[in-house]
């Protein structure tokens, strides 16, 4: 049997048991749910079995469900056929009732992520000075120290590499200021080349999902992919110290504060340690982050879930844009990060529209929500980094050199041409 077809069965079989909930979505979506349990679908791939770790326990003092999430296997190619249909109506549906979903690593994927890994490791071991080295002043690529990032007015003990379009000097985007547009400060090849190569794989596995929820939201053919076309696809390489190596900045034993993220998908991959917290949806509970902030919302109550790590899988949940163009069908996930009792490793890939695009909402999901005029993605990125880091030298400069009024122009609405 083909191996597409198998994983479609097995996904009907494991998912839904139940062939009529793959049809029309239901009238109700979301639920107040005491329990967010979701069931195991499938285990791990078994490719990876030799290289089993340990399964961490939730970070020391957090009240929060512990998840079991659904996983899905993506086929080689996504063709349309009645197989990428229940599949992408599934995926739709994990999404709804839970926030978050998994999918497989193939081998190709984790000796990928692994080597990234590795190369994440060696440079949050170098000194502080070679990493601080390593900022950008015209893009918010490169370093950011643990108690750098604010969320809600609060510093995370997060440390960070943030990878953004890698753009040459001489680009005209960079020559015309265009807010954060500049090159990544990588440190050096050792680095640069694995972690490169991981954006690349996600990035296909981001397109992947994306030709697979517009199956399962049933609206035509590109009214999701074409927005990535020169997508402003970024990675945020992450350690977190342990609970005992802090630095004094910001709450006791919060790595990063409850948001919500920007774009399309966030595609993120965690070690053995464990510390990720997710909110499933709620219908008492909304969030617009484009409009108002959704920082810091709901921190410290009950109703959030630990995602235990899980060897040879990425964890994939919606962003704001989603939200917007669905009118809440698919909801941006709220998350968090708590410091655990030994030092952690992740990252998180975002694939995001171009830059210029004026997101609008999909045929079908237009239900006059704000703004009427749509969403101007980098505006919105823009102003999550000014929020973020306020007082980094990207910000002072783009204050200085009046970059933020560029956004307004019709040449960073457009989508340009790039040879």
């Amino acid at each position: 049997m083909a191996r597409g077809m198998a994983t479609a069965e097995a996904i009907a079989t494991n998912y839904n048991r139940n062939p009529s909930s793959l049809s029309a979505f239901p009238a109700e979506i979301f639920s107040n749910r005491r329990d967010h349990k979701a069931s195991v679908d499938s285990a791990p791939s078994k490719n990876h079995s030799a290289l089993k770790r340990p399964v961490g326990t939730m970070p020391p003092g957090y009240n929060a469900t512990v998840g079991q999430l659904k996983t899905f296997v993506l086929p080689g190619t996504v063709t349309g056929e009645s197989r990428d249909i229940e599949l992408g109506k599934a995926i739709v549906r994990a999404f709804q009732t839970d926030g978050i979903l998994q999918i497989t690593m193939t081998p190709e994927q984790w000796k990928i992520y692994s080597e990234a890994e590795m190369a994440s490791k060696r440079f949050f071991n170098k000194s502080h000075i070679q990493k601080a080295a390593c900022v950008d002043s015209q893009s918010y690529a490169g370093y950011i120290a643990s108690g750098e990032e604010i969320t809600d007015g609060i510093a995370d003990y997060s440390e960070i590499f943030t990878v953004t379009k890698d753009l040459a000097l001489d680009d005209v985007r960079v020559l015309d200021k265009w807010p954060c547009h500049g090159p990544t400060p990588w440190p050096d090849v050792e680095f640069r080349n694995p972690i490169k190569e991981y954006m690349t794989y996600l990035g296909k596995s981001g397109e992947k999902l994306l030709d697979l929820l517009e199956l399962g939201l049933n609206v035509p053919k590109g009214s999701l992919s074409n927005l990535t076309e020169d997508g402003w696809h970024h990675l945020r390489v992450l350690r977190f110290p342990a609970t005992d190596k802090t630095n004094g900045k910001g709450e006791e034993g919060r790595g990063i504060g409850s948001h919500t993220d920007y774009g399309l998908l966030v595609i993120a991959a965690q070690d053995e340690v464990g510390g990720l917290f997710i909110r499933p949806p709620y219908r008492d509970e909304s969030y617009a982050n484009w409009k108002d902030s959704a920082a810091g919302k709901f921190e410290h109550d009950d109703k959030w879930v630990y995602v235990p790590p899980q060897e040879g899988v990425f964890t994939v949940f919606p962003g704001d844009m989603m939200q917007y163009m669905t009118n809440s069908a698919l909801p941006s996930t709220p998350h968090k990060v708590g410091l655990n009792t030994g030092e952690r490793f992740a990252f998180a890939y975002f694939h995001e529209p171009s830059f210029q695009s004026t997101i609008k909402p999909l045929p079908g999901y237009d239900a006059g929500q704000e703004p009427v005029e749509g969403v101007h993605y980098g505006t919105h990125f823009t102003n999550m980094f000014l929020r973020n880091y306020p007082d980094r030298i990207t910000s002072e400069r783009m204050a200085e050199e009046n970059r933020y009024d560029l956004l307004k122009t019709r040449a960073l609405r457009e989508p340009v041409a790039i040879v």
